[in-house]
């Protein structure tokens, strides 16, 4: 490492390019780019298959995160990833239960969710709104921001999450932030609604194990059972992690279970 130091030295000395700090429109790009690369770490620890590898990534990347917002302290952006990590990990202790499996956000004992990050969250959410200047953090911090206020799942505020994921649709297009507008509208308009919006996703997210998962729910809601169990299978073979899988396997046997009863009625 030191040699590869003392050669940049070297070679910057010799450069007739200036060396400095870089000016604003630069400075944003560069913020930009670490931004990416703190909630990508912060994922990767998010989606973890063991809890302490979980809670170190996130806690690197949010510290990371805070060092980021003491540079750039008047930035909504910087303010809506923080604000994201923080309420996204604050749901931490309620994501899985004692054996490892999976717990699913309306399921979840929101009474073990950390009180502390969740304020500090919300707090850094409504300082970014006032600037009026809406990005993708900032959208996605609000959505969880929203969950964070429900003290229950039947009050969640499901028309303002699909408000705001279908600004965010507008900003960002993505397959994958459609998909999760279609579990909003399924909440607010119906199950009909929500497979609306995920079957024309079907190409791009073929080999995406939430997207049959989610198609598998909204089908079983519709009475398509036989539809439901494929798609569930189909998810089964895309999870990432075998809590995944264990939590699918388990829907899935729900619907068998289902599948009997009807024949017993029939």
């Amino acid at each position: 490492m030191e040699q590869r130091i003392t050669r940049a030295k070297a070679r910057i000395a010799k450069s007739p390019v200036p060396y400095g700090a870089p000016g604003p429109a630069e400075r944003a790009e560069r913020r930009a780019a670490v931004s990416a690369m703190l909630y990508l770490v912060f994922n990767a620890g998010y989606s973890a298959a063991t809890g302490t590898e979980r809670a170190e990534l996130c806690d690197e990347a949010i510290r990371l995160g805070r060092l980021l917002l003491r540079l750039f302290a008047t930035d909504p952006e910087t303010m809506g990833l923080l604000a994201l990590m923080l309420l996204q990990h604050a749901r931490s202790p309620a994501r899985f239960d004692a054996d490892g499996e999976i717990v699913l956000l309306e399921d979840q004992d929101r009474g073990l969710w950390r009180k502390a990050p969740i304020a500090e969250g919300l707090a850094l959410v409504d300082k970014a709104m006032r600037h009026r200047a809406p990005g993708p953090y900032q959208l996605q911090a609000a959505i969880a921001g929203l969950h964070a206020r429900a003290a229950r799942p039947r009050d969640t505020d499901w028309a303002g999450i699909d408000a705001l994921y279908a600004t965010l649709e507008r900003m960002q297009p993505s397959p994958v932030v459609t998909l999760n507008r279609a579990v909003a509208a399924a909440k607010v308009a119906g199950p009909a609604a929500g497979l609306a919006l995920v079957e024309p996703l079907a190409g791009p997210l073929q080999g995406y194990f939430h997207f049959h998962g989610l198609r598998s729910a909204l089908l079983q809601q519709l009475g398509r059972t036989a539809e439901a169990r494929e798609a569930m299978g189909r998810a089964i073979a895309l999870a990432g992690t075998p809590a995944e899988a264990a939590h699918i396997r388990l829907q899935l046997d729900r619907l068998a279970g289902d599948g009997s009863k009807d024949r017993e009625r029939i």
